[in-house]
């Protein structure tokens, strides 16, 4: 290929591209930057885009991209990459993106499972996945590690080892075959970190970090819901605490919203009915019901509909609606009443009222209350 070429010197190989950017980028940290070391990196990581994408005069070769994958991991460069990401210029950081993200697609047309650079980070390099989830430390990584990851976290293997990786900074990453789905987390891995992104970072942070925790959350069903029931009052502990209780209306409403969805997804069933018994969490979500901003009003009620519906209430949980039977049987008609184009929600609304009415008296609960104290 062309760019490969100049005038003065013999074409350089794919794997003399790799070699040199990974020389290049141990310098980022064993000495001081400099504008001539940032440039050099920037050309490196320049010829090695072309070499995934080819240009408009000239296509790119599967024999050139093969050689370039293998130099790659030969090289443990996309570790380097991860790891220095932060470091590098804005147009390094954009063609790092575009690089990591071809390399985790390849795929020999020989090759029928998972793409090899997935199966080389899962068995043997997982701290490339753990560095690129610290770049959401830094906000002008966050972007490029964020369409990194998206596409890393399509896959099964890479969500869990985000789910169950506890390692230290410095310390090597969580390998596949030493995952303990039954044990519990500690709340320090880095999957936790990611409440503390979208809480606290920047809008652009906040936003990016949100949408890797939803896709962790909703695109791996099963992986998910063994997760989310092992560790069930961390998440869910931390979900509220930081989530549904931020200060930013985006967080917020974002947040209820995958809360609805996580508790409506049938492969969550036994989280569902957990979440469901708790008086506290129906507290928390007839707050909602009656905060000032209407999609938030609107997310608050599909959660709540979960409650309500559920035909095997704890006695908590029917106490709580019973002694509030009356303001809800007023306040259910009217709420979001604006709302008239909206079918499935007027309809979901009258249900609601019709099973609030059907619940027992009070005394019935606590008869039933202490029918299950005498049983225990």
């Amino acid at each position: 290929m062309a760019f490969l070429f100049n005038r003065s010197a013999r074409p350089r190989s794919p794997s003399e591209v790799a070699r040199t950017a990974k020389d290049l980028l141990s310098r980022l940290w064993d000495s001081p930057s400099s504008p001539k070391l940032e440039d050099d990196i920037a050309k490196q990581l320049s010829q090695m885009k072309l070499i995934t994408q080819g240009t408009p005069e000239m296509d790119s070769t599967p024999a050139l991209v093969r050689s370039l994958f293998d130099s790659v991991i030969r090289e443990d460069l996309l570790f380097e990459l991860a790891h220095s990401i932060h470091k590098l210029s804005f147009e390094a950081r954009k063609d790092t993106q575009t690089i990591v993200t071809h390399i985790l697609r390849y795929k020999p047309n020989d090759n029928p499972g998972d793409p090899p650079a997935i199966n080389y980070i899962v068995h043997q390099r997982p701290e490339v996945i753990i560095e690129l989830c610290r770049g959401f430390d830094d906000p002008q990584s966050a972007l490029s590690c964020a369409s990194i990851l998206k596409e890393a976290v399509k896959f099964d293997v890479i969500a869990a080892l985000i789910l169950y990786d506890q390692s230290a900074e410095h310390e090597a990453a969580v390998r596949l075959k030493d995952i303990n789905a039954e044990q519990p987390q500690s709340g320090d891995g880095i999957f936790w970190r990611f409440f503390e992104w979208i809480d606290r970072g920047s809008f652009e942070v906040s936003a990016d970090a949100f949408t890797i925790f939803r896709d962790l959350l909703t695109r791996h069903k099963t992986l998910v819901a063994t997760y989310l029931t092992t560790n069930y009052n961390l998440f869910f502990g931390r979900y509220h605490n930081i989530l549904i209780q931020s200060d930013s209306y985006v967080t917020k409403r974002q947040s209820i919203k995958l809360l609805g969805e996580i508790l409506l997804d049938r492969t969550n069933y036994n989280v569902m009915t957990a979440y469901v018994d708790s008086g506290e969490h129906l507290k928390a979500c007839m707050t909602l019901l009656r905060d000032d901003r209407k999609m938030v009003q609107y997310e608050g009620f599909h959660v709540f509909k979960v409650f309500v519906a559920n035909p095997n209430k704890s006695v908590a949980v029917q106490r709580i609606l019973i002694n509030n039977r009356e303001r809800l049987l007023k306040f259910l008609p009217k709420f979001l009443e604006d709302r008239t184009d909206d079918d499935q929600f007027t309809d979901e609304k009258a249900f609601l009222v019709r099973q609030i009415e059907l619940l027992p008296n009070e005394h019935a609960t606590t008869s039933r209350s202490n029918v299950n104290a005498a049983a225990v």
